[in-house]
């Protein structure tokens, strides 16, 4: 129930978020990228992501934290002979240097660090259709993260980035979800989460 339940909701989101227009996206990315920067330090590592499509986010944002931060790590995204998700490896963000990969996802070039490299971040800037106030967060479906956050630092503080409306009271979930400590939006920036654990 909860698999369809996602599905269609996720459909929702979707539709909704390609009537955003283009400078109202534009204006979330810079609200976004100001309240990111405001949660980093120059000696944190931040893990990110760069924005596909109508995702919030933008490549502006990844410059901000980089300026700000010790380090910035993107995600590699591979699978499996049989096409199953694995682990995110991770990059470092080097601007100017991201490379088209599979799905229309930019990546950064090699070398690539392996997944564990994600425990060296205090900081987790995740990619969702939306997240609820329990920390649920509804990505894409395909589980890199779900499959990813086993190896974060317990302490790092998990950031679902999302347009305002994509803050819900509650989403459907499953056991291997990872909850989310707080979300990150244009309007309200910075918002902790009651996870469930």
């Amino acid at each position: 129930m909860a698999t369809a339940s996602k599905t269609a909701l996720r459909d929702r989101l979707l539709v909704a978020r390609r009537r955003v227009a283009d400078e109202v996206r534009a204006d979330e990315a810079r609200k976004l990228a100001k309240h990111a920067t405001a949660l980093v330090s120059p000696t944190c590592t931040v893990c990110a992501y760069v924005p596909v499509g109508s995702e919030p986010g933008s490549i502006e944002m990844l410059d901000a934290l980089l300026r700000r931060a010790g380090r910035v790590l993107l995600p590699v995204a591979r699978t499996d002979a049989d096409n199953s998700p694995l682990p995110l490896l991770w990059g470092e963000y080097r601007p100017g240097e991201l490379t088209t990969a599979r799905w229309g996802l930019l990546e950064p070039s090699e070398p690539w660090l392996p997944a564990s490299a994600l425990a060296e971040a205090s900081v987790v800037l995740l990619p969702a259709l939306a997240v609820d106030r329990r920390g649920v967060r509804l990505g894409r479906g395909q589980g890199f993260y779900d499959r990813s956050l086993a190896a974060r630092d317990p302490q790092a503080q998990l950031v679902a980035v999302v347009r305002d409306e994509e803050l819900l009271d509650e989403l459907p979930s499953e056991p291997h979800d990872v909850p989310m400590t707080h979300a990150l939006t244009p309007e309200r920036g910075f918002i902790p989460l009651v996870s469930r654990e």
